[in-house]
């Protein structure tokens, strides 16, 4: 199982903060992943289409959608933020 959580506006438009899912073992990467759960469930689908660019955390570290990703992984997908 992997743990993906939602921030921000994804979190609003996904409708839900968190998901547990158990994608193919195909499925290695954040990127991987990602386009599987735009498969799975056409909330995240809009949600993600709808933040083209985000931020991608895996197992609260900062990481780019070209990271690995395991069973048991928590992975955070949240829009860019910025600071002032």
């Amino acid at each position: 199982m992997i743990e993906v959580r939602f921030f921000a506006a994804l979190r609003e438009r996904v409708g839900n903060d968190n998901m547990m899912v158990s994608p193919p073992e195909t499925v290695n990467t954040v990127a991987k992943l990602a386009d599987w759960l735009t498969e799975q469930d056409p909330r995240v689908a809009q949600a993600l289409a709808a933040t083209p660019r985000r931020m991608v955390a895996v197992n609260e570290v900062l990481a780019t959608e070209d990271a690995a990703i395991c069973d048991g992984d928590v992975v955070a997908l949240f829009p860019p933020v910025t600071g002032g």
